[in-house]
């Protein structure tokens, strides 16, 4: 099985003009010499590659609306059935969605579009899967929609997002994506979310969509200035995005011994998982809210 690394790559400029696919692969860019999605259902997508293979896909430079694989005729090119979203590579950029994992962007010289090369591959830089939608395409069969944003312009958008899209004879298209949280994993979040089997430790629930489990890695003493928390396991919570949400905002506070304070409960905690205490002291006497 291929090692997929994830994120920029020591060396490899943006911009850089790649010949061929195989340059690519030894670059270790993008390892697939033909499938334009790099990864497995397991652990995401490390890459993709914009090379005119699909009519749908659209490139407005920061931003990307990229089709999924299947369904097309490889003589045609013409979507000929519906694409699945359990197929490997759509489920890997659902992973890489669900994640906040890097995504490398490559464009290639047959994807018609301003900002592809002429010739070869011109690396992109940094892209994460903003949301997804399953739409009817431009050939009458379902197809499996993402929208990736280039890394350094990304906002936490609203809970939903109109973007319009331009169709062919100029007729404007609106599409409404319901958008969750990108929350960018770290390899100490990760661990933890894995841990809990990615099921929130407040309200024990496990958020699933698309077969693909979701949850996030919130900090109990928060990052950077002014509380300067530590971006530790001892430190960090899993937790569904509204108890996340909730713990940020001061909504509720966690005792020493782990009853909840501010609503009803306690902490579901691991065996193997510490948590340091002056962190949930901290959080009681600087984030939380006692009304």
């Amino acid at each position: 099985m291929p090692k997929y690394t994830f994120g920029e790559l020591t060396g490899i400029k943006e911009g850089e003009v790649f010949e061929n696919r195989k340059a690519l692969r030894e670059a270790n860019i993008h390892l697939a010499l033909m499938a334009g999605i790099d990864g497995n259902p397991r652990e995401g997508c490390s890459s993709i590659v914009l090379n005119g293979g699909y009519i749908d896909d659209l490139d407005l430079g920061e931003e990307i609306i990229y089709t999924g694989h299947g369904g097309n005729d490889q003589g045609s090119k013409r979507q000929i059935r519906d694409q699945d979203w359990d197929a490997p590579g759509n489920k890997a950029l659902l992973v890489s969605e669900f994640k906040g994992l890097p995504v490398r962007v490559t464009r290639g010289y047959k994807h018609k579009s301003k900002f592809s090369p002429s010739s070869g591959y011109r690396y992109a830089g940094i892209f994460y899967v903003r949301t997804h939608k399953e739409e009817i395409g431009e050939n009458g069969f379902n197809i499996c929609r993402y929208y990736l944003i280039k890394d350094g312009i990304f906002e936490t958008p609203d809970s939903k997002d109109e973007i319009e899209l331009p169709k062919r004879k100029n007729k404007p298209k609106r599409i409404k994506f319901t958008v969750i949280r990108i929350v960018r994993d770290t390899a100490l979040s990760k661990s933890i979310k894995e841990l809990y089997d990615f099921t929130c430790q407040v309200c024990s629930k496990r958020i699933a969509v698309r077969n693909v489990s979701y949850a996030e890695g919130a900090h109990i003493k928060p990052l950077g200035k002014p509380h300067n928390g530590g971006d530790d396991t001892n430190n960090i919570l899993c937790l569904c995005p509204n108890h996340h949400v909730m713990l940020d905002k001061g909504g509720f506070t966690i005792a020493n011994n782990f009853d909840l304070i501010g609503i009803s409960g306690r902490l579901n905690v691991h065996e193997k998982h510490i948590i340091d205490s002056s962190n949930l002291t901290y959080h009681r006497n600087h984030i939380f809210i006692n009304d």
